[in-house]
């Protein structure tokens, strides 16, 4: 397992992981999910939106892995540098830093 001293290394290779554009999009929509469910668990109260939420974001993201991109998920194992690139990779992909 490849080893990283900070995120900034990690980003590169996270971006390596999501070449495939069909994969990109899955993660984006999982990801516009997730903020829809938590938003949910706020206004209604509930914490079961946020399994919800979870599922979502990394269910659309891990077919786009298993099924268009034909790797492992960087989650298994880099968890909390993942979790980080999904939401920076959000972000590029709303600014056009990154095609939709």
């Amino acid at each position: 397992m490849r080893r990283f001293a900070s995120f900034r290394e990690f980003y590169p290779f996270y971006l390596s992981e999501h070449a495939n554009r069909t994969s990109r999009r899955l993660h984006f929509t999982g990801s516009c999910a997730a903020l829809v469910f938590v938003a949910l668990a706020i206004a209604q109260r509930n914490a079961w939106w946020l399994l919800a939420a979870l599922v979502a974001g990394y269910a659309l993201a891990w077919i786009g892995h298993f099924f268009f991109e034909k790797n492992r998920p960087a989650t298994f194992r880099h968890p909390f540098y993942s979790f980080a690139g999904d939401w920076v990779m959000f972000r590029d992909i709303l600014t056009g830093r990154i095609p939709f």
